[in-house]
């Protein structure tokens, strides 16, 4: 579902009912994938465990809409603050103060997660979902806060299950292609501006650190045609390199990658999944470095007449033959596998097959302010510690498919499906 037709002048009741009801069964089948006797299980002892998210879910939908933003009554304050926010630990350290072994039963969580759901429902169905007096309810704010908040969650569940061994998953493995990849020279993108961020009326929906809209000037660049490969990360490693997070040595001294569903030949073909550090220990290695966040964007939105795209295909919406995204599938594709998704420069996979890495810290832009309905959002992250990634990866929802989303990880953080192409200027 497109979020391009639920402006607030016309909010569409049973189409966000239903957004979030779709939301709601991906959430279960992707909880499906997992074997049950680990849903107390933190494959990534960074994160909590599985059990918190099947909480989280509703909960921080309830608090956000109903609880918070219409003011209606609690539920289970207890169970409200447990499964209210995660959390995002520097260090393994850190991570072991917010351990704990109290977590509720499954049905309990159930229950619960079953009656956020009902009276989210129900507000949909007669709540005053935009109302400008109310900064939450401005612009349906809380309405659009959940439902994309549901939808990244999608992406962070997955890289967790990830980390399961194969055979505790429950999880069909897809076919994967690997063709061979010509070498192609750098494209020339010449000076020119770049439009960051969203005016805060021209889409339904933005999240803080999007909103203030502005062009910035950015200097003639070279950059590759492909995200680098996992063929040309290879001998970065035989030459010393660090291996990414996704590769797995054999005993015989080969490598293979560990893909969703199981553990499969490396595919040469595909774009490498790697830290932060990582890209830009290559990129350094091959005398590059990675790119900007302004250049991101004028390679992906720029055009040589001079207009911006909303996309890097053009104005059309971000559908399955654009790129590789929206869970059609779990894993890569051979870069270059969506022509129809290029950019005007003749740049590919700006957008699907994982997100791209930037040199970016991520900070706000001019006259940043909080978001009522989730204060901490993106200020908690403004520590010149976490990166802007962009575009999006194979399992991305189409809605955060547009040119202000940004997103952010730690430099070393391993987890995340990031990819990058590098830069010369």
């Amino acid at each position: 579902m497109s979020v391009d037709t639920l402006l607030p002048a016309a909010l569409d009741r049973a189409a966000l009912a239903g957004w979030y009801t779709a939301n709601r069964r991906r959430s279960a089948d992707l909880f499906g994938l997992i074997d049950p006797d680990l849903l107390y299980s933190a494959p990534i002892p960074l994160r909590h465990p599985f059990v918190f998210y099947i909480g989280h879910f509703p909960a921080f939908s309830f608090l956000t809409f109903v609880r918070d933003a219409l003011g209606e009554a609690s539920i289970d304050r207890r169970l409200e603050d447990l499964f209210n926010r995660g959390i995002d630990p520097d260090s393994l350290d850190t991570a072991r103060t917010h351990a704990r072994s109290d977590w509720p039963p499954l049905s309990d969580v159930a229950a619960f997660a079953a009656a956020c759901d009902e009276r989210v429902l129900a507000a949909y169905a007669t709540a005053r979902l935009d109302d400008p007096a109310q900064p939450r309810l401005e612009r349906a704010q809380a309405a659009y806060t959940i439902l994309e908040h549901e939808e990244m969650h999608h992406e962070t569940l997955l890289y967790i299950v990830h980390r399961l061994p194969d055979a505790r998953k429950r999880i069909v493995g897809g076919a994967h292609r690997d063709v061979p990849v010509a070498p192609r020279e750098p494209i020339f993108v010449p000076a020119g501006p770049a439009t960051l961020g969203a005016a805060p009326d021209t889409l339904p929906f933005t999240w803080d650190n999007e909103r203030g809209e502005h062009r910035v000037d950015v200097g003639a660049f070279g950059c590759d045609v492909y995200d680098v490969t996992n063929g040309e990360y290879l001998a970065f490693v035989r030459d010393g390199g660090p291996p990414p997070p996704f590769w797995v040595e054999s005993e015989t001294g080969g490598w293979a990658l560990r893909t969703l569903a199981a553990t499969i030949p490396l595919p040469l073909s595909w774009p490498v999944y790697c830290t932060n550090a990582q890209a830009d220990a290559f990129a350094r290695w091959s005398g590059a470095r990675l790119m900007t966040e302004p250049e991101y964007h004028r390679a992906a939105y720029g055009t040589p007449s001079g207009d911006e795209r909303l996309q890097p295909w053009g104005g059309a919406d971000a559908d399955p033959t654009r790129g590789n995204f929206d869970l059609r599938r779990f894993d890569p594709e051979p870069v270059g596998s969506y022509p129809n998704g290029v950019s005007a420069w003749g740049i590919h996979d700006l957008v699907g097959n994982g997100w791209e890495w930037t040199s970016t810290p991520f900070a706000p832009f001019a006259g940043f302010e909080p978001m009522a309905t989730y204060p901490p959002y993106s200020a908690d992250f403004f520590d010149g510690e976490h990166y802007v990634i962009k575009g999006a990866s194979p399992v991305t929802s189409r809605n955060l498919v547009r040119r202000s989303f940004r997103n952010w990880y730690r430099r070393e953080y391993p987890y995340m499906y990031a990819t990058f192409r590098r830069a010369w200027a």
